[in-house]
This record gives structure tokens, C-alpha cells and sequence, in this order.
């Protein structure tokens, strides 16, 4: 085609001169094949082709979006499938940014943006202008569009498009909404477009059989066809097509001469890097200067270092294009067209776990599923919890056993001429697309297996020279496996499809499963699409079909556990329900099977809705008797019912689903597909709360185009989460894990988003600006799935689902929210300094926010405002008013109560929220479970740093003047006299001192909470969650008194030899596999090196604001004066015990000994106190909390150089004399008082009168928390020192969790009980990994930073090994000291972990750098700069790009303004500011600002988001 060809959609407007050759080579072939699975059923040309949902959404308007009320299949909808995913953009794209115009284009004041890519920009381009041809570009269901319609549809289609979406041509001229064509030459379009129809269309058809015959698309191998059809064009459009080929390989040619001489001027070519994994070969480049200032150094610092990074270049430009180009070779082949992730044979390949990540939309209401790459790939799924199965839950183990046999399955009865299956006159079959017993596993390829094609045995050398025979029904003969089906895995980021090429029968079976979104109902949705490959025209395919669930569990209570210990008794509840006959059954139970003399009878069930989409006003009937499909072949492998019994004859017959458990088969029969044609049966399995509600559903569903839509919907949902961090850069595997990290990180800390922007002026603001702007974080979980079968997770099946997650991962993965939105301000921050109880500790499970608004007349008004004044609809007024006013809620329980109480609105439910959300308050909620973990109050200073990083100026204002209060838990911490026992050691030879059983509900507590009981729900108040004084007033807090108490506590629980901080709340720190060092009386260095940080902060910000004081509860200065008084007991005489051996046995001092039991018992009187506390308070100057905080700083030091001197031992390498900070250490009673009591599991408990120290082997976490408190210099040591030590892993090239723990006592925790190098026994712990290497960055150390990246890092390490898709990040990575060498490398537990916010932070210093704001010390007013950290390998390279903008990068700050780094030559850059920027406005406007800092008025205009388009900075 060889007139332009332009695409504008929502964010992007892609442009085009010319269509390139189409490339018949094995990858183009290949990338057509992948095509085809991406296409499972195209549309015909009465369907709707362009689908877009009715309301914008945004992250920033999301909440105001309500699902459409009907789905018109007639209306010409906008197409969003041009909004290609990261990975199927080119890498060398020009991509030139500018303002929006101001017409309807885009831009101007509407906030839009126009990012243009060039007609250079070939790959990109080239790629959508084929597809476009071809009717290849994905219209967001997974499947083709058809090929570009003529100029009349093109005329139509644009006549309906709103104003605001514009086609833009090359001679600058646009059509709106309205008018218009795609080309100049709109009769070489359609000539063209003819060609290539027949050329290159690779798409599937979804024709109705029998109709439109002859308007089939083309397969492969149907060069027949394509010649007739050729045969058609006019012999001028075939020289039309000939003379554009002609010019585009002239075209081709003189590009690459231009690039052999731009490669030619440049110099030779050194060697390229070695793709090798296993080797940890340095790549950095010694001749390249790296500028090594301190990364918080000011504008002026940077500036003077811009030169420095030209020097020294010209010689290594080669090298570093060409480290460019490796990198993104590897990228190829792992993906298809749309981005997503592809396993070739997955079903072969070594077992992973996966999910989806279970978004509905803000408006719908979610399920959640898993899959695995064994069968038909879905283990289970369900709603809310694993205690509510559709398809029950199995554990990862199982799953992969079961799946194949229990999970979806598919049987065909075909054939191709003849009368009817099963008749001798006709070529019959029977089959099962992904069969297991078709697997292709590598052994059956071997070369003993294929050298005779009659051979059916498998012949094994064994040493005693003989042959083993392997049973012929064991193993195919190699004809037969070599026509097994293909069959690959497509991983998106919220979809997965599974596609089988079945040659022998000439069928290809695309499945494709989502989440169906943005409903009033949850469903979970595949979509089969069976295709007829066969070439020859005469063979039509006859199909009936049976496509579904081999076995559905029903409603009827919480089932999980059930289901595992009494599933066979279950059965007698099971029984089938149908809403209407054959079409709609309903699985539930008669009544919850509960032994009790309260009976529930079960109203809810699940449903299971199927159609042909051809015709989605007929329901297909569901065979729900399992044995009619199998028979007695009871376990499911073999349909024996399907041998003998035609699918109509079982449809026909009777069901029977009393006392057993159910099928959910869709039955199509006798459908007729011609070659080149498919069909899709979709359907869809939920759950309804009545079996009425089923017809209902029913009829939303089957309106025209409903899947499709909703499947464009389920994936531009995940899109516009992770667009927020989109990045471009050189690698697209690298562009592609940012934003899967980024999609991940939010699935366990929650999407954050604005409530309550009632006005253009909340629109501007923050959190802390307006306080009518409330956050609000979605989607979040804990992390539960097949692999971590012991989490419990729970997704809310509600509008703005949510589910409760752990404190610790809730902390870490929010760390980087108001880094990439920072309109959410200190939220966070203050949420969990909330969390902060007055003993030092804090509740284990956060949950969302919730909602109250106390003023009776306020809840009058809004609930008028709703519903309306008139006097009919006074129920409505007084029931809304009464929910607002009843208590405390969240937003998807309102939207519940008001679906319950059929309360009718007049504005709009997104409205409703809005309003209510700007007049209430929010207060956090959280849940203590059974004990205290020791490093939770470690991730405080994380959250400050990271607000501190864009609010700087806001500091003394966030830490003085606002009040918080303390958490209130009914858990406490026992004193050491009601904890420390006598017991037996596990073997039984000797008596040893435990500390078991450390925390206790405690009742007074609990009666003090009931008095804050609301009357009419029956729940606690807020109030009740709160730390109440006598007088019953609620006691807060300024932030910097609460980190002051933090500080005290901790300070006060050092342990014994006063190096770490002791676990004496029942719970260990980060690693919880030390489980049993609480037992050990066990304490951590880690916590001490953060208790470190903590200190020197609250030193430095007293210093800072010295006018201010800091106010605290006078129990808590009664607690200071204590340890005081302590230390001036003890003396500040520094002392370091002799350097320890593995023979020496280190005893604690008395005199230490004597301070520990003194503060210790000073801090458990305390707590005794803290029941009651005055409501008196003690005030601390500045100088005064300097004063107290240098000595306990001096204590902290003496404490860490008593650990450094009694050392660590590892492995035999010695480790102990590497200067490596140990980790952990354990403490030996040897001698004890009785006290004459008994502990509530009759132990004997003891006072502790004497102490020896035990130390462990290295672990990484010490060293990760103690380059927290080095500068750049100490931090390179001690990483040069690990790389020697026994936590290097070698043959990986990454760290492992621990070094080798050979010895060790199984009283330190289960980590004992695991093989060495799998879970946390010497294995590559990735999270701690990752926090290592951002300690790496952090401290400037960029070299050995992007060393270790590219063995150590997703997603450059090597993915056969890894096993799983290289996007997404495993807990751990079985490391080279697992005994099975086969499983070295290979990562298991999926996704959800703190790995992805410590590579969030690693991002944020990449690309932004570590302040972003800072305040300048000359002026004192806040300034803006971006310093990042980029090395040359990861730029952009576009040899045709002029003006210095060859080398670029782009990424997207704080959610919505574009920035491009423009690179003036090949060098890194490492810690430099830019030149020079250019800002623009959204008005259209543009500023230049010379220099590496942005000023004041420009850089507060940055931070409020909204007045900025896009950033360009030339270095």
C-alpha cells in the first residue's frame, strides 16, 4: 500500500509512509503462525469491528466510571487496539514529543497528548501497517481485525467517531470525527488491500457455516486459492503493487548502506560480551569515566560533571551499540504480536504455577483463578477465597497432576464427508484437544525412538551392556509422536490463551480465558474458538462438541477444607437446579453442610451460560452428568460415554446430578466449518445469589459483541494500572518487566486511587492540600496462590474489591505510591505511623481504610442529594441516611446495602461515592493476629523517605503538626518471668531455657474495647481500634514523638551483649524461617542497624526544626529516665570481647548483663502501665533529644562492634575473617532461678541468671541493613567481600539467602528442615537479592550495579532455566547448592513478593533519580532535577535521528508526564544532570530551561501533575 496510512487512537498516534515487504522468512513465518493464535475467530462483515467502552477511564477519573446500563451491539465503537503493548512497540523508534493541538486533535486544555513517531521509525510502523493490511492488528480480544474496510466503511466509520479522535496525515492535515479517509489515494487502498487479502492474511474467519462461502480467508498451505484469487486484480494494480515493491527495496538498500558507513566511521568492532549465564564476566567499561559524586548532591555538583562523562568515549561507541543490540536480540521469539509471553510445547516443558490477577474494574466484581502449564492450563478458580471454589483449589503439586484430568476439557466427534460420525462411509474420528497423552515431551524425539519409524520401545543403554524394553502402549512409535499437535501458552497480563495445531485432523483449537469485567456480577469467562486448517475447499468439517468443566463444585458454604477430608460425604448436599431446561443449570447444595442445630438452606449456586458467538441469542444445553461424558471410567481419563453415544443422542437422553459431583460440559452439535472458517463458544461460570438471577444474566450476556468487548476491556484495565511507570527504553524485556513488576506490586500493596474530587480545584490538589480528597487502594491481597498454599488470600467479590494483606508487605509495596502519584501526599506515611501501639509493636493484617461520617444532618443532605427532595422518595432519603450514619463502611459495602435495600439514585453511583468520601472521614483498620514480628517497624523510615523525596519542604509540618493515634491491641507481650521455661531439649538428653508462648490475649483489654461496640451492627467502633487514657480521651501523638517512642523501645530491647534487638514478641524478623529463633531467645543485627537509621534521622531533624519540642506520654519518660539511669550505672567504657573461635565460648559480662535485666525490666513495667495511662505529658527540647539520642547512637556502635569481633562462620572458606557483619544470634541460659510457677503448657518457669551468645552462619540480610549505615567507600568493601564469601553463588552469578547452614540446629527454625538451595535454606532469596543490589545503586556503585544486573536480575538471566516467563518475578531460585542440578536456576512462588518494590526503587533511581526535590541551600526554596542512572546499553539507537536525539529514553513520571532523555553521544550516564530541559504546558505552551535544575515555579507545577505534558532533558 503505498499511500499513508495513519491510526489515531487514545494516547498514541502512529504514522506511516509506506507498507513493507512482508519478510518470508522462518522468524516472519513464525510471527504469522503466532498470529493466528492470537486471531481465534475473526469477524465477518456484519460484525462490529471497533469497540470502545462508553466512559473514559484514567487513573485519575477512574472512580467516576460506572458500566455502561446496556451494550449496543449497532453502535460503531472506537477501537483501542492500537495502544500496543510495550513489548510489540519497536525499541528504535523516534518518538518526538510535543503539545497537544489545540483543535480537536488532542492537547490544549483537554489534557491530551500527541506522541508521534516518525515514518524512520520502521519496525514499529512497518509492523502495524502490515498488520493493519493483513487484519492482523489486535482489536483487543485477542483476535485480528479484518482487513481494512473500503473507503465508503473507512468514511463511515469516521463519520462516527467522536470530535476529539483525529486521523493525521502526512502533509499535516487531519479529519475529525466526521469526515475524512485514511489515504490520499483511496483507489491504490483498495487495490492494495485486495493483494494483500490474499497474500497475507493469516486470520482466522467466523464465518457461520454455509454462509458467505465464498469470502473465506486464506490458511496456510492454500497457494491454490491465493493464485485464484490473485487472478482477480486488474493487471494495472499488479503494476501498481510491483513498482511500490520495486522502490521499497531500493528504499531498504540505501538504508543499509547508510548504516554499514555510520558503523564503518565508527571504528572496528570489539568482541562482543559472551550470552553465557553461568559465567560472571565484569562488562563494565574501565574507559568510561563515571561521575562517583554523592547522589544527593545539589545542581551545581552535577553540572561541573557533564563533561566529564564526553571523555574518553569515542573509542567504545561500537562496543556499547553493539552491547545494545545483544540485549535486544534476546527479546525475539518470546513473544507474539500483542505482547504477551509465549511457551512453545508448554505442556513439555518443566511445571510452573500461574494466575490472573483477578481485576474486575472499580465497578465489577472479580474472580479469582489459577493456571498451570499441564492441560488446558486453569487449576481452579473462585470467588472471594479458595474456600469458595467453583473449580477446586489444589495445590501446586496436585495441580499439575489433576488439571489435565479435572480441569476444562474438550472432545470432538468429527468428520469429513459421510452421512454422520461413527458411519462407515465417512472419515470419523473421536478426539481430545490437549490430550496429555499427546504431550510432546523431548524424550519420545530422542534418536532411539526415531530411527525406525516401526520401532514402538524405547531402547535405554544400561551399564551391564543390556537393553531395557519399554511396553509399546507406553511409548508411541516415532511416526506417531511425530505427529502430535503443537501447542503453545500465551501469557498476558490479564488473559492467558492456550492454542493446539492438530495436523493429523486438520483442526487448531484456541483457548482464551479472562476475568469478565465491570459487571454487577462476577463470571469467569473461556472463549474456544475450533478452526478447519485443512487446504482443501471440498472438506468441510463436521463437528459436535462438548467443551467445559470435567468436574464443578457448588455453592454451599465455606467448602475447601471440606472437600479435602470429606468429599465423598459432600455429595449427598450436591444436587442440580436448572433456571431453564438443558440451557441453565445451577450447582448448589440443598442446605451448608454443617452439623448444627442451625439449618442454612442454600439460596446462592453457581451458573454455567454458553453460545456459539455466530448466534448469541440461542443458549447451548450443558451436559452436567459426568458419567454420561465417561462412564465408569471413574478416573476421568478415558470418555468412555463418547465411544459409542453420539453428544445429540446425550443431550437428548436424561441427566442426573443428585449426590454426586458435576460436570459442565456445552454441548455443540453437528456444526459445520468450512477450511478457513471457525468457530467461538463462549461461556461463562459465576455464581448468583438466587437461581432467578441466572435469566437475568443471561440476557446481558448474550447481547452482540459482549465477549469480545469485555475481553478489550479486561485487557485495557491491566493497561491502564501499569501505563502509570511506561517506560521505552533499548530492551523491550527490560520495558515489559516494569511495568508486570508494576502490575504485580499493586495486586499486594493495592491501586491507589483519588476519592472525593468533587470540584476542578480537588482536581489540583493533594491529600494534604484538600481534605476532602480521600485514597482509597484497590485490588490489593495477600499473597496466596498454588505455590504459597499456606496463605489464605481474599478478593473482596465487590465493587472496589480490595482483601486484607500483611503489614510488612503492605508497607514495603506502597513504599514508591507517592513517588509515582504524589497527589496521595503522606498518606501512607501517617496510615501506618497510625499503626504504631504504645508498646513499640504493630497489628499483623491491615485492611482497607473505612469510612464515617458522625454528623446526622451531613448524611441528611447527601442522602437528599441521591435520591431527591420529593416527598416519595422519603424510604430512600431516610435508608440512605441511615447507612451512612449506622457506622462505618467502605465503598463496595455501600454499593452492596444499596443494591440490598433497592435504593433508587438519581445521580449516578460514582457520583454518590464521591460526595460521600469528600464530607466523611477515613480511619485505618487492621486485625493483631497471634504475635509481634521484630522488623515491621523497620519499613516507617522507607515510607518517610520516600514522601520526603517529593515533599521535602513539607517535612517539619508533616513530623510537628499533626496529631496521630496509637493503635490499640488487645495481644501484649509477656514479661520474661511468665515466658522464659524449662523443657527438654528435642532430642531429650539435656534441660535448656526456651521462650515460648510470648504473647497472650489479654482481657482487660478486650473489656475495654467492648465498650466502644456499635449498637446497631454489632461491630467496634473506630474508637475501640485506639489507645484510650483514664479520663477516656483518645492519646495521639506528633509523628516525630511517635518515631521518638519507636526509638525508645527499641533501644530498650537490645539484647544481652547490646548488639541486636531481640525477638521476644513471639515473631522473628524479615526472614520468618527462623521461626525457632524466638525459642533461642534469638535477636538480630538487622533490626540494630535500623534502629541506627531511625536515631540519626531523629538526630538531624531535632537539629533542623530547634525551636520545636517533642511531646510525649509521661509513662514513656518515665521509660527514658530509667535507661538513663542504666547507663550511667554501666559506664560508657567501651567493651569489645576477645575475637571468638569456634572453640571459644563467649559468656555475657555481668556488667552488661546487669544493665539488660535492669532495662529490660524497666521496659516490661511499662507496658504494665500502658493500660492506664495519665493523659499527663512530658515535653524534650531539641537539645534534650539530641542529647539522649548521641548516646544511645554510641551504645548502638559499641553494639555493633561486639558483633563484628564475635564474628560469623559459614563454610569452610572461612567467612568469619572476611569482615562480614553476621545477621543473627541466639542466647544459652546457663543458669536460671525457678519461679515457682508453671507456664499454661506445664513448662517450669525461670529467671535468667547467666548467658552465653551463639552466633549462624552468614546471611544476607545483615549485610543488605548494614550498607543502610555505610557511605560509598565502606559499602564497595563489604561488597567485595561478599562476592568471596560462601553467600556468592557462582555458577548463577547471584547471591543465595544464606550461606551453607551444614551443622546448624533444627531449634533455628524450619529453614533446617528444607534441602540446601530450596526455600529459604541457602537458596536465591530474590527479594533480599533485589534489596541488596538497590543498596548497590543507592550507594553510587553503578559499575558493579549493571554487573550483577545482567546475571542476577529479570529479565536478563536465562530463561530456559528460569522456567517461567522472564517478566515475572519468583519468591526464590533454587540456587547451585540443591542436590537436583536439573532445577538449579528454576524460580518458584510467583509474582506477588517485596521483589517488586525494591525494583520499583531501583527504577525510580534509574530513571528519576534519589530527590527528585530538594531545597536549595543558597535560596531555601524547593527545586526540582532529575539525576538518573542509565547506562548506555539500555538507550535507544536511531542512526537517523538528527539533532542529538540518536540515543534516548523515554518513561513516564508520576503517572502522566512524558519524559524523553536525549543522549548527545554513546557514554553513561550515571549520576548526571541534564543541560538543559524543555517543559510542556498543557495549554500547548513550551518552556526551556537552561541548566541542570528546574526552578522553583516550574517545579511546583511538576508535582501537581495536572499543568504539565511532557519533560524533555538533553544530557
Amino acid at each position: 500500500m503505498n499511500d499513508q496510512q495513519s491510526i489515531d487512537e487514545e494516547c498514541c498516534t502512529m504514522t506511516s509512509e509506506s507498507t513493507p515487504l512482508h519478510v518470508n522468512t522462518a522468524h516472519g513465518r513464525e510471527r504469522e503462525r503466532r498470529n493466528r493464535s492470537a486471531s481465534y475467530g475473526s469477524y465477518d462483515s456484519t460484525t462490529i469491528t471497533n469497540i470502545t467502552y462508553p466512559y473514559p477511564l484514567t487513573l485519575t477519573n477512574i472512580i467516576a466510571t460506572s458500566p455502561p446500563a446496556t451494550f449496543d451491539s449497532t453502535t460503531t465503537y472506537r477501537s483501542s487496539s492500537c495502544i500496543l503493548s510495550t513489548l510489540s512497540s519497536a525499541s528504535n523508534d523516534d518518538i518526538s514529543i510535543g503539545p497537544g493541538n489545540s483543535g480537536n486533535g488532542g492537547g490544549g486544555s483537554s489534557g491530551s497528548r500527541s506522541i508521534s513517531i516518525s515514518a524512520a521509525s520502521t519496525p514499529m510502523v512497518s509492523n502495524v501497517t502490515k498488520a493493519l493490511e493483513n487484519g492482523n492488528i489486535n482489536n483487543n480480544d485477542g483476535r485480528a481485525l479484518p482487513p481494512l474496510p473500503s473507503m465508503s466503511s473507512q468514511q463511515s466509520i469516521l463519520s462516527q467517531l467522536p470530535p476529539r479522535h483525529r486521523v493525521v496525515h502526512s502533509d499535516g492535515s487531519s479529519s475529525t470525527g466526521g469526515g475524512g479517509g485514511r489515504g490520499r489515494n483511496n483507489n491504490n487502498n483498495n487495490n492494495n488491500r485486495s493483494s494483500n487479502d490474499n497474500d497475507n492474511n493469516k486470520s482466522l474467519s467466523r464465518h457461520i457455516p454455509n454462509k458467505n462461502k465464498n469470502n473465506t480467508s486464506n490458511n496456510r498451505n492454500s497457494e491454490p486459492r491465493t493464485k485464484r484469487a490473485a487472478c482477480r486484480h486488474s493487471l494495472s494494480s499488479r503494476i501498481k503493487i510491483s513498482t511500490t515493491l520495486i522502490l521499497l527495496i531500493l528504499g531498504l538498500l540505501l538504508c543499509i548502506c547508510i548504516i554499514a558507513k555510520y558503523f564503518i566511521l565508527l571504528g572496528p568492532s570489539s568482541s562482543k560480551r559472551s550470552t553465557s549465564t553461568s559465567t560472571t564476566t565484569n562488562t563494565r567499561h574501565p574507559t568510561i569515566p563515571r561521575n562517583n559524586n554523592n547522589s544527593n548532591s545539589n545542581s551545581n555538583n552535577n553540572s561541573n560533571n557533564v563533561q566529564n562523562n564526553h571523555e574518553g568515549q569515542n573509542e567504545n561507541i561500537t562496543e556499547l551499540i553493539e552491547k545494545q543490540k545483544s540485549r535486544r536480540s534476546k527479546a525475539e521469539g518470546l513473544f507474539d504480536e500483542m505482547g504477551r509471553y509465549v511457551f512453545e510445547d508448554y505442556d513439555a516443558l518443566p511445571t510452573f504455577s500461574n494466575f490472573l490477577p483477578g481485576v474486575a474494574g472499580i465497578y465489577g466484581k472479580p474472580v479469582w483463578s489459577f493456571y498451570v502449564n499441564r492441560g488446558q492450563g486453569i487449576s481452579s478458580f473462585g470467588v472471594k477465597s479458595k474456600d469458595f471454589p467453583i473449580m477446586e483449589f489444589h495445590t501446586a503439586n496436585n495441580a499439575y497432576q489433576d488439571t489435565p484430568l479435572l480441569g476444562f476439557r474438550t472432545f470432538y466427534q468429527g468428520h469429513r464427508g459421510g452421512v454422520g460420525w461413527g458411519k462407515s462411509d465417512g472419515e470419523s474420528f473421536l478426539v481430545e484437544p490437549f490430550d496429555p497423552a499427546r504431550t510432546r515431551f523431548a524424550q519420545l524425539y530422542s534418536s532411539r525412538n526415531t530411527q525406525s519409524s516401526s520401532s514402538s520401545s524405547l531402547k535405554k543403554n544400561r551399564k551391564d551392556g543390556g537393553k531395557m524394553k519399554i511396553p509399546p502402549s507406553l511409548v508411541p512409535g516415532a511416526e506417531e509422536a511425530a505427529n502430535y499437535p503443537t501447542r503453545s501458552m500465551f501469557i498476558g497480563s490479564n488473559e492467558m490463551q492456550i492454542r493446539e495445531v492438530d495436523s493429523v485432523h486438520k483442526i487448531e483449537t484456541n483457548v482464551s480465558y479472562y476475568t469478565l469485567p465491570e459487571e454487577d456480577f462476577g463470571a469467569f469467562v473461556r472463549r474456544t474458538t475450533i478452526a478447519n486448517i485443512d487446504d482443501k475447499s471440498d472438506r468441510p468439517l463436521h463437528l459436535s462438541i462438548l467443551d467445559g468443566l470435567a468436574r464443578i463444585q457448588p455453592v454451599g458454604g465455606k467448602l475447601n477444607y471440606q472437600l479435602k477430608t470429606i468429599g465423598r460425604t459432600l455429595e449427598g448436599w450436591m444436587g442440580v437446579d436448572e433456571a431453564d431446561h438443558g440451557t441453565m443449570p445451577f450447582f448448589r447444595m440443598s442446605t451448608e453442610p454443617a452439623d448444627s442445630a442451625a439449618v442454612v438452606v442454600e439460596e446462592a449456586g453457581h451458573f454455567c451460560l454458553s453460545y456459539i458467538e455466530s448466534d448469541e441469542k440461542e443458549f447451548l444445553p450443558i451436559v452436567y452428568d459426568t458419567s454420561k461424558v465417561f462412564g465408569r471410567d471413574s478416573s476421568l481419563t478415558r470418555p468412555l460415554g463418547l465411544f459409542d453415544t453420539t453428544i445429540e443422542d446425550i443431550v437428548a437422553g436424561e441427566q442426573y446430578g443428585s449426590a454426586k459431583t458435576s460436570s459442565a460440559f456445552a454441548a455443540a452439535r453437528d456444526v459445520i466449518i468450512h477450511p478457513g472458517q471457525s468457530i467461538t463458544i463462549t461461556t461463562f461460570y459465576g455464581r448468583a445469589n438466587s437461581i432467578t438471577d441466572v435469566p437475568v444474566i443471561a440476557r446481558r450476556i448474550v447481547q452482540g459483541g459482549f465477549a469480545r468487548y469485555k475481553l478489550s476491556r479486561a485487557r485495557e484495565l491491566v493497561k491502564q494500572i501499569t501505563e502509570d511507570v511506561e517506560t521505552k527504553t533499548g530492551n523491550k524485556l527490560f520495558d515489559g518487566m516494569v511495568q508486570q513488576m508494576y502490575l504485580d506490586n499493586s495486586l499486594r500493596g493495592g491501586v491507589p486511587v483519588l476519592l472525593g474530587e468533587i470540584d476542578d480545584i480537588s482536581q489540583s490538589l493533594s491529600v494534604d492540600e484538600d481534605s476532602r480528597i480521600k485514597v482509597y487502594h484497590l485490588f490489593s491481597r495477600i499473597h496466596g496462590d498454588l505455590e504459597r498454599d499456606y496463605n489464605d488470600f481474599v478478593i473482596e467479590p465487590t465493587f472496589f474489591s480490595e482483601g486484607p494483606g500483611n503489614f510488612r508487605d503492605i508497607a514495603q509495596n506502597r513504599r514508591n505510591d507517592v513517588i509515582i502519584n504524589p497527589r496521595i501526599g503522606s498518606f501512607n506515611a501517617k496510615l501506618f505511623l497510625t499503626f504504631i501501639q504504645m508498646d513499640g509493636y504493630n497489628p499483623l493484617s491491615v485492611e482497607a481504610v473505612v469510612f464515617t461520617i458522625d454528623d446526622k444532618n451531613e448524611c441528611d443532605r447527601l442522602a437528599a442529594d441521591a435520591v431527591g427532595y420529593a416527598d416519595g422518595h422519603r424510604a430512600d432519603r431516610e435508608a440512605l441516611a441511615g447507612v451512612l450514619c449506622s457506622g462505618s463502611w467502605r465503598p463496595g459495602q455501600l454499593a452492596e446495602m444499596l443494591e440490598k435495600q433497592n435504593i433508587f439514585l438519581m445521580r449516578t453511583l460514582p457520583e454518590l461515592i464521591d460526595n460521600v468520601a469528600a464530607s466523611a472521614k477515613t480511619s485505618p483498620m487492621a486485625v493483631s493476629k497471634d504475635g509481634y514480628w521484630a522488623d515491621h517497624w523497620t519499613y516507617y523510615m522507607d515510607l518517610i523517605e520516600s514522601y520526603l523525596q517529593i515533599y521535602p519542604d513539607r517535612e517539619e509540618k508533616f513530623l510537628y503538626d499533626e496529631l496521630l493515634p496509637y493503635f490499640f491491641s488487645s495481644r501484649v507481650v509477656r514479661p520474661r518471668a511468665k515466658k522464659y521455661v524449662l523443657s527438654r531439649s528435642y532430642n531429650g538428653q539435656w534441660h535448656h531455657v526456651r521462650q515460648l508462648h510470648p504473647t497472650f490475649e489479654d482481657s482487660s483489654r478486650l473489656e475495654q474495647m467492648r465498650h466502644y461496640v456499635n449498637d446497631s451492627s454489632g461491630w467496634y467502633k473506630t474508637e475501640a481500634h485506639y489507645h484510650h487514657n483514664k479520663g477516656g480521651t483518645i492519646v495521639k501523638s506528633a509523628p516525630i514523638a511517635k518515631l521518638f517512642l519507636l526509638a525508645t523501645v527499641k533501644f530498650a530491647t537490645r539484647d544481652a551483649y547490646g548488639m541486636g534487638i531481640e525477638y521476644e514478641g513471639g515473631k522473628p524478623g524479615w526472614n520468618d524461617a527462623m521461626n525457632g529463633l524466638v525459642g533461642m531467645l534469638g535477636s538480630g543485627m538487622p533490626e540494630s542497624y535500623e534502629l541506627k537509621v531511625l536515631l540519626n534521622y531523629l538526630k538531624k531533624a531535632a537539629g533542623k526544626y530547634r525551636r520545636r519540642v517533642i511531646v510525649v506520654p509521661e509513662e514513656l519518660a518515665a521509660l527514658i529516665g530509667k535507661i538513663t539511669d542504666a547507663l550511667d550505672e554501666l559506664g560508657d567504657g567501651e567493651y569489645i570481647p576477645p575475637i571468638q573461635t569456634k572453640t571459644t565460648i563467649n559468656k555475657v559480662p555481668s556488667d552488661l548483663f546487669q544493665y539488660w535485666d535492669t532495662v529490660a525490666t524497666a521496659r516490661e513495667e511499662y507496658r504494665s502501665d500502658m493500660i492506664s495511662l495519665s493523659g499527663r505529658v512530658i515535653e524534650y527540647s531539641s537539645s534534650d533529644v539530641i542529647e539522649i539520642i548521641d548516646r544511645w547512637i554510641c551504645q548502638v556502635d559499641l553494639g555493633i562492634a561486639r558483633a563484628h569481633t564475635i564474628g560469623s562462620h559459614g563454610f569452610e572458606g572461612g567467612d568469619e575473617l572476611l569482615g562480614i557483619t553476621p545477621t543473627y544470634f541466639s542466647f544459652n541460659v546457663t543458669k536460671w532461678e525457678r519461679t515457682g510457677e508453671m507456664s499454661q503448657l506445664g513448662h517450669p518457669l525461670v529467671n535468667a541468671m547467666e548467658m552465653t551468645v551463639g552466633k549462624f552462619p552468614l546471611f544476607l540480610e545483615g549485610v543488605v541493613r548494614m550498607m543502610k549505615t555505610l557511605d560509598k567507600e565502606h559499602a564497595t568493601s563489604i561488597y567485595n567481600a561478599v562476592k568471596k564469601s560462601g553467600l556468592r553463588d557462582e555458577k548463577l552469578g547471584m547471591y543465595t539467602l544464606s550461606s551453607s547452614l551444614v551443622g546448624q540446629s533444627y531449634d533455628m527454625g524450619r529453614m533446617m528442615a528444607f534441602s540446601p538451595g530450596w526455600l529459604e535454606n541457602q537458596s536465591v532469596w530474590t527479594h533480599m537479592s533485589y534489596k541488596y543490589y538497590l543498596e548497590l545503586l543507592r550507594k553510587g556503585m553503578y559499575d558493579d550495579f549493571f554487573t550483577e544486573m545482567e546475571s542476577g536480575m529479570l529479565p536478563f538471566i536465562h530463561e530456559k532455566n528460569y522456567g517461567r516467563s522472564l517478566l515475572e518475578c519468583s519468591s526464590f531460585i533454587a540456587s547451585s547448592a540443591f542436590v537436583d542440578p536439573t532445577m538449579r536456576g528454576q524460580g518458584f512462588l510467583p509474582r506477588l513478593s517485596g521483589t517488586t518494590a525494591e525494583f520499583l526503587s531501583m527504577w525510580v533511581l534509574m530513571m528519576v533519580g534519589p530527590s527528585p526535590y530538594f531545597i536549595n541551600d543558597e535560596t531555601g526554596v524547593l527545586e526540582m532535577q532529575l539525576v538518573p542512572a542509565l547506562p548506555f546499553w539500555l538507550f535507544r539507537h536511531d542512526p537517523t535521528a538528527v539533532d542529538n536525539k540518536q540515543h534516548s529514553i523515554r518513561f513516564k513520571l508520576f503517572s502522566s508526564i512524558d519524559v524523553v532523555y536525549f543522549l548527545s553521544q554513546p557514554r553513561n550516564l550515571f549520576g548526571v544532570a541534564p543541560e538543559k530541559y524543555e517543559i510542556g504546558l498543557r495549554d500547548g505552551s513550551k518552556i526551556v530551561v537552561e541548566g541542570p535544575t528546574i526552578p522553583h515555579h516550574l517545579a511546583m507545577n511538576i508535582r501537581r501533575v495536572v499543568f504539565i505534558q511532557y519533560i524533555v532533558a538533553y544530557f
